[in-house]
């Protein structure tokens, strides 16, 4: 990406943003609410609101300008480009089970001669991450209306859908906003087991920079549309160089493995 520009309106909400990502790379963004960070990604997919437009910038993924070719995007969304969402519950059709839309999604995307067959290792693919994730009523969550669901289920529902179509570069905005703490936890566990297997590249929004803290490789912190500071993670959380981003980083406790015990929280 290089100097990618985006506007609501007439008004601007990114400028100017260049950043690269290579495979199996985790690139972690962090800042306030409303500094582009959403936005950011949004543009990446092909997913800005009718309002939004790209001003400006390239956009490549594999070295092929996406920048706004909804043809090219439509193809590559969720079997290339996965993309968690922060209220999952909107991005999912309210009158079919999350089971169905789970089949579709995958079934869009590969060619599959035993349908049931499929269906059966889907399923039980599906219920080992949710159980992952804590969520002892796996079989039925899947037979779940979106609606019958808390939209911290919901965020677990959707965080499993995009990871088990295996993308080549996952997007996650806020994937651990609606979870509580202990949730949260696993959530970032298993993104640490798929950075491990170094096959995916990820982009992980967040505005608490202690779960971006523990998996990214790089952070970008954002204010105000544009890029603050662009350095190694480590850098970044123990040499900030902005005001800015020394606030972000005291402004959230951090729930330690080591405070968990002593204290007997589990999951």
């Amino acid at each position: 990406m290089s100097g990618l520009s985006v506007s609501y309106s007439d008004s601007t909400v990114l400028e100017n943003v260049t950043l690269q990502l290579k495979k199996g790379e985790i690139l972690g963004i962090a800042g306030e609410s409303g500094s582009g960070k959403s936005t950011l990604i949004k543009a990446i997919i092909g997913l800005l609101p009718k309002e939004g437009h790209i001003d400006g910038g390239v956009i490549e993924y594999n070295g092929v300008d996406i920048t706004g070719n909804e043809k090219c995007l439509k193809s590559l969304r969720g079997s290339n480009i996965g993309m968690i969402f922060q209220n999952t519950e909107r991005a999912m059709c309210p009158v079919r089970t999350i089971k169905s839309q789970l089949y579709e999604s995958i079934f869009s995307n590969e060619a599959v001669k035993d349908k049931r067959k499929a269906k059966r290792i889907i399923d039980e693919k599906a219920v080992h991450m949710l159980e992952q994730m804590n969520i002892k009523n796996a079989i039925k969550v899947l037979n779940s209306y979106p609606f019958e669901l808390s939209g911290g289920m919901n965020q677990r529902v959707g965080i499993m859908m995009a990871m088990l179509m295996k993308p080549d570069l996952l997007l996650a905005d806020e994937p651990t906003s609606a979870l509580d703490v202990i949730a949260q936890r696993q959530v970032v566990d298993i993104f640490k087991d798929i950075k491990c297997s170094g096959d995916t590249s990820m982009i992980i929004v967040s505005h608490n920079i202690n779960v971006v803290r523990e998996l990214a490789d790089k952070i970008i912190v954002m204010k105000s549309g544009r890029i603050v500071e662009y350095e190694d993670t480590e850098i970044i959380m123990n040499y900030p160089k902005q005001e800015y981003t020394k606030q972000l980083i005291s402004a959230v406790p951090v729930l330690r493995r080591e405070c968990a015990d002593e204290y007997n929280i589990r999951a």
